[in-house]
């Protein structure tokens, strides 16, 4: 949990995202449970790390601007395309009421 609190204040407080529910969600969801056990060490680290199938989880920052720029909200209703690790879809499940998520590559969508 400190590892995540940390990632919070230095990659994303700092680089301007304000939105506290934002925040709040990104606070809230334990990103290395969303990597494999060899990178979960490197869970919180300040970029994107291998999922599998030439696919990334992104960059913590990047998932926070991401949502910041949707203003997700109560009642809101979200439509994913490309599930990857699920952890996008995982912080908004936080803030919105339904989460739709797809993904293409069988076995992302299995993990996820």
């Amino acid at each position: 949990m400190k590892e995540r609190l940390e990632m919070v204040e230095r990659q994303i407080v700092r680089r301007g995202i304000t939105d506290e529910s934002v925040l709040a969600a990104m606070r809230a969801v334990p990103r290395h449970l969303f990597v494999g056990e060899t990178l979960r060490d490197r869970a919180y680290d300040d970029s994107p790390l291998p999922i599998g199938e030439d696919q990334t989880i992104s960059q913590p920052y990047i998932v926070a601007l991401m949502t910041e720029l949707l203003r997700p909200g109560p009642g809101g209703k979200i439509l994913e395309v490309g599930t990857g690790s699920g952890y996008q879809a995982a912080v908004l499940a936080g803030l919105v009421d339904t989460v739709f998520t797809i993904e293409i590559i069988p076995e992302l969508a299995a993990g996820a």
